[in-house]
């Protein structure tokens, strides 16, 4: 397929998490009624609440929720990224942020555990410690999708470029940063990280969101997609639970890496050199 008709879902999950998987599925039949072949999920999706909650509600991965998931992917024929979700870890006390990716037969086909943990200490508006509650993973993640290359990533690796052109350089054309961004640095950073992401790898970028209030904070919301010109072609209403739809085109993005071809014009040989200059403290 040269396009895919792709939803982001914005949604205010809270800390009852039957209500969060049925809304989440409420969203995706929607997404699906759009036209959507491929629907993606927010950060959080199952559970947003205390953090002392979370190891009791954390699960393996088949379990509960993703079973569901992978029904609605095979009842309805889609890919479906499902946001991210508490997943048991062998460590008492801490589990992963996980995102499983879904085949339109239910089947999974990628796992991907968050790497960079939000530990931050923003004093006065944001302070928080990821790391207290969950384990980091270790393993960049790729899949396909209608023989295109997918990449997985989750909310905070945002800020670490490295990650993305990674996934670049192992072929992804289309990114997905499920998220649970706060509404502080939302509002200031979302869409330029998102867009220079986009810009620099010359590929998609797929961001469902968590908005508005719940426990601890609020989420900033502004589920988007972007192209690889940088342009934001679809975004979710602000304030509410929606989703945003947008076609993406695989030829454009070719054209875009053609005309303009960054990717091709690195030089990592230069880059080792510099690597090595560098002081190892």
């Amino acid at each position: 397929m040269d396009t895919l008709r792709v939803a982001v879902v914005q949604m205010n999950s809270q800390s009852d998490k039957a209500a969060n998987v049925a809304t989440a599925e409420r969203l995706i039949d929607q997404a699906v009624a759009a036209g959507a072949q491929v629907v993606a999920l927010p950060e959080c999706v199952d559970f947003l609440g205390p953090h002392v909650m979370q190891a009791d509600l954390a699960e393996p991965i088949p379990g509960p929720t993703t079973e569901r998931f992978a029904a609605k992917a095979r009842q309805h024929g889609i890919y479906l990224l499902g946001g991210s979700i508490l997943e048991q870890s062998p460590v008492p006390g801490k589990h992963y942020n996980t995102s499983v990716l879904f085949g339109p037969d239910g089947a999974i086909l990628a796992v991907y555990r968050k790497i960079h943990l939000f530990d931050v200490d923003l004093t006065g508006n944001v302070s928080t410690s990821e790391s207290e509650t969950t384990l980091p993973g270790e393993q960049i993640v790729t899949a396909q999708i209608a023989g295109h290359s997918v990449g997985l990533t989750i909310c905070y690796d945002l800020r670490f470029p490295e990650l993305y052109r990674l996934l670049a350089l192992a072929g992804a054309e289309l990114i997905f940063v499920p998220a649970a961004f706060t509404l502080y640095t939302g509002k200031d950073h979302w869409h330029v990280l998102l867009r220079a992401r986009a810009i620099e790898n010359q590929c998609y970028i797929a961001a469902p969101a968590q908005i508005g209030p719940h426990d601890g904070g609020q989420c900033y919301g502004h589920a988007v997609i972007v192209d690889p010109w940088g342009t934001v072609v679809a975004e979710a209403p602000n304030q509410r639970e929606a989703i945003a739809v947008a076609t993406i085109d695989f030829a454009y993005l070719q054209q875009v890496r053609r005309e303009l071809p960054a990717l091709a014009n690195r030089r990592p040989a230069a880059y080792q050199g510099l690597l090595a200059a560098l002081p190892t403290h």
